[in-house]
C-alpha cells in the first residue's frame, strides 16, 4: 500500500505559476497514491510559467468558489512570481488557504508560494523559508525565516526554489502521511506559544 492511498490534495494556482513547482510535487504525491486536484479562481485551464517563458496549459479540476476544504487532506501552493501575487487578491483563495491552518492540515508552499500565508494571517510565529525576495515580507509578518532547503513547522512545509523540489516533496509526503496537527495556531497579534511542538 502506498503511503498516501486515500489522501486527496488540493493544488491552488492561477496563470503564471512556476510549472515545475506544480508538476514535481504532484508527480511525487501521485506516485505515493494521493489524488491531486487543481483548484483555481479560473475555470477551464491555467497556464504555467516555464523559467523565462509561458509553459503548458493545465486543466482546472475545481473552481475555487466550489472547493470545499473539508474534501481535502492537504494543500500545496506552488510559486512563480505572478501566481501568488494574483491569488492574494482573491478572498475565496485566502479563506481556502486559512481553513487548512485552522484545521491543522498539512500545507506545502514553495518559492513565492508562502506570500499567500501572509494574507491568510498564518505566517506569524511560523518558521519557514521562501524565495529570497519575499523573505523580508514574511519577517515583517512575524515569521522566523531561514535559508534552508526545506523547513517543517507544525505541518507547514516550505522550500526556496525549484532545486529544492525533491526535498520539499519528500517532507510533504511525510507530513500528509502523518496526518493533521491539532495544536492551536498562534493568533495574530500574539507571540505567545512560539516554539510549541
Amino acid at each position: 500500500m502506498a503511503k498516501l492511498d486515500g489522501k486527496k490534495v488540493a493544488i491552488v494556482v492561477t496563470d503564471g505559476f512556476e510549472q515545475v513547482e506544480l508538476t514535481g510535487p504532484r508527480t511525487a504525491l501521485e506516485e505515493e497514491g494521493a489524488e491531486t486536484v487543481i483548484v483555481s479562481p479560473k475555470a477551464d485551464h491555467v497556464k504555467g510559467w516555464n523559467h523565462t517563458e509561458w509553459g503548458e496549459r493545465f486543466d482546472v479540476d475545481v473552481v475555487i468558489g466550489e472547493a470545499d476544504p473539508s474534501d481535502y487532506d492537504a494543500l500545496v501552493l506552488p510559486g512563480g512570481q505572478m501566481n501568488p501575487d494574483k491569488l492574494r487578491l482573491e478572498p475565496e483563495v485566502i479563506a481556502f488557504v486559512k481553513s487548512f491552518f485552522d484545521e491543522g492540515k498539512p500545507v506545502g508552499a514553495i518559492c513565492h508560494g508562502p506570500w499567500l500565508l501572509i494574507d491568510a494571517g498564518v505566517a506569524e510565529g511560523r518558521r519557514m523559508t521562501a524565495w529570497p525576495s519575499i523573505r523580508i515580507d514574511l519577517r515583517n509578518a512575524g515569521a522566523e525565516v531561514v535559508d534552508e532547503e526545506v523547513v517543517v513547522d507544525r505541518g507547514l512545509v516550505t522550500s526556496r526554489n525549484p532545486d529544492d523540489i525533491p526535498a520539499f516533496s519528500a517532507k510533504l509526503i511525510e507530513e500528509i502521511a502523518e496526518g493533521g496537527h491539532d495544536e492551536p495556531r498562534v493568533s495574530r497579534g500574539s507571540r505567545s506559544g512560539l516554539g510549541a511542538p
